[in-house]
C-alpha cells in the first residue's frame, strides 16, 4: 500500500506539471493576434507569413569570388588593355595626309645620294658635338624632306624620343651600310611608314619643330659602316 501511494503522488506531480504545458502549445492562436505575440506566448514555434517569397537574386551584384572568375577577370582586363595600346601603336604608326604644296615629290639630282633638303632652301645650324649627333638644318616649317639614297624605312612614328615626328632609313650606299635619321618632322607629315622601300630623293615628311626642339628645322643623321659620320661632309662627297 505505501508503494502504490507514492506511485499515486508521483503520477499527480508529473499531472501538474504536464498538462498545463500541452495545454498552452495546443491553444489555437487569436486571428488578431501579432506574430510578436504568438512568438512571445509560445517561443518554440515557427511562425511564417504565408506571403513572405524569396527575394531574386541579381548575379550583376556580385563580383568574382572564385579562382576561375578571377584569373577570367584578369584576363579581359590585360585583353582590353592590349588592344588600347595595339591601336595607340596604330595611331602613331600610320602615316598622315599631309599637302606637298608644289614640292617635287622627288628631289632634283641623279645621284645615289640626294641632299634631305632643296638646295638653298635651309640654313646650317648646331652640329655634331656634346651629345648631339646629327646636324641641325634651320628651315621654314613645311619644307620637304627627302630621303637621301634608296632603301628600307626601319622606324617612321609620331613620336620616337626626343626626334619628335621621325624616319629612320636603311641604305646601301657603294657597297656599303648607311643609316639615316630625319628628326623633329611635322605632326602628321610622314609619307612613309616602317617597311616601306624608297628610292633616293623620295619624298617622306616635312619640317617641322617636334619632340626636342625650339625651332622649325631638319635633325639630319649619317651612320656609316656602323659609326657616326659628320653629314655636311659625306653629302658633299657623296650627292649629286
Amino acid at each position: 500500500m505505501r508503494s502504490i501511494a507514492i506511485f499515486g503522488a508521483v503520477g499527480v506531480l508529473v499531472a501538474g506539471i504536464a498538462l498545463p504545458s500541452f495545454a498552452s502549445s495546443g491553444a489555437p492562436v487569436d486571428a488578431t493576434a501579432t506574430l510578436q505575440q504568438v512568438a512571445f506566448d509560445d517561443a518554440q514555434s515557427l511562425v511564417v507569413a504565408s506571403q513572405a517569397t524569396a527575394a531574386p537574386l541579381d548575379r550583376g551584384t556580385y563580383t568574382a569570388t572564385t579562382p576561375e572568375e578571377i584569373a577570367e577577370k584578369k584576363e579581359k582586363e590585360a585583353a582590353a588593355a592590349r588592344a588600347a595600346a595595339a591601336a595607340a601603336a596604330s595611331v602613331a604608326s600610320t602615316p598622315r595626309n599631309f599637302n606637298p604644296g608644289n614640292y617635287e615629290l622627288v628631289s632634283p639630282g641623279s645621284g645615289e645620294v640626294r641632299y634631305p633638303l632643296p638646295q638653298g632652301s635651309y640654313n646650317q645650324g648646331r652640329t655634331i658635338g656634346g651629345g648631339h649627333n646629327g646636324v641641325d638644318m634651320l628651315a621654314p616649317q613645311g619644307t620637304p624632306i627627302y630621303s637621301t639614297a634608296a632603301g628600307v624605312v626601319r622606324a617612321s612614328a609620331e613620336s620616337i624620343g626626343g626626334y619628335g615626328v621621325a624616319v629612320m632609313i636603311d641604305h646601301v650606299v657603294g657597297g656599303q651600310s648607311v643609316s639615316t635619321t630625319y628628326g623633329h618632322m611635322t605632326y602628321g607629315s610622314r609619307q612613309v611608314q616602317a617597311g616601306q622601300s624608297v628610292g633616293a630623293g623620295q619624298l617622306i615628311g616635312f619640317v617641322g619643330s617636334t619632340g626636342r626642339s625650339t625651332a622649325n628645322h631638319l635633325h639630319f643623321e649619317v651612320w656609316y659602316g656602323g659609326s657616326l659620320v659628320e653629314p655636311y661632309s659625306w653629302l658633299a662627297a657623296n650627292a649629286g
